[in-house]
């Protein structure tokens, strides 16, 4: 990296609207008023219709996700090809056939997990698995909340449905594994295409607004700069 570069820390009072304590950014040293660069774009999210990974399995937990000798990457890419490694493949790096990602009959951009999906460690790495690997929402009927908020933070889409629901879910990809689903963050809806039954779902007010609009916390608070500048020259 070149020299010019720095990583700078900037630490936030605690203000009316804002939640975020540390910030860490790239910042040109050679210009004073250059503004922040190279931050980590996420696709908007806004209605999202495809096909669904049925993995039920309970307690999947972040080591699963992204085995722990994979993490020493700094950088966010290529963490989606050891996605699930030790699931995915056997001991001779050869594919296990059984396992759903494996299968070519299952595509799509949506994962559905059972109960208590990311459960375990802390590592961020795991949602960067997964968005990495090409999905932008995971169905389940629990998060560990820590998974949860690592999700919200990396372009994530963590869709929480009853457990009944969680089972029509599955019934249905096992009918069809081409059966549709839309997730409608606009409306905070989830819905089954094929049959037309529809869940709500909660998501925090200022996430929501952050994945609409495909931001991460740094460019949310690029996109309020003035008013920033604005508080800070009272």
């Amino acid at each position: 990296m070149n020299n010019r570069w720095k990583i700078r820390q900037k630490i936030l009072e605690p203000r009316s609207g804002f939640n975020i304590k540390i910030i860490s950014f790239k910042t040109d040293i050679t210009n004073s008023n250059s503004s922040i660069i190279n931050i980590m774009a996420y696709d908007k999210f806004t209605t999202l219709i495809s096909l669904a990974v049925p993995l039920p399995i309970e307690n999947i937990d972040t080591d699963q996700i992204i085995p722990a000798r994979f993490l020493k990457a700094v950088e966010r890419k290529g963490f989606g090809d050891n996605l699930f490694r030790d699931w995915r493949y056997d001991k001779s790096n050869q594919p296990i056939a059984s396992f759903p990602l494996n299968q070519a009959k299952y595509s799509g951009k949506i994962l559905v997990g059972g109960k208590n999906f990311g459960s375990g460690s802390s590592r961020e790495h795991a949602a960067w698995a997964i968005y990495d690997y090409g999905f932008r929402c995971v169905v389940s009927s629990f998060f560990a909340d820590i998974f949860q908020g690592n999700a919200l933070n990396n372009g994530i889409l963590p869709v929480v449905v009853s457990p009944e629901f969680l089972e029509k879910i599955f019934a249905a990809i096992e009918a069809d594994n081409n059966t549709q689903f839309e997730v409608d963050l606009a409306n905070q809806k989830f819905t089954i295409l094929a049959t037309g039954e529809s869940t709500g779902f909660a998501i925090n007010p200022y996430k929501k607004h952050c994945l609409t609009n495909g931001l991460d916390d740094i460019d949310y608070l690029v996109s309020i700069k003035d008013e920033i500048a604005a508080f800070e020259a009272k």
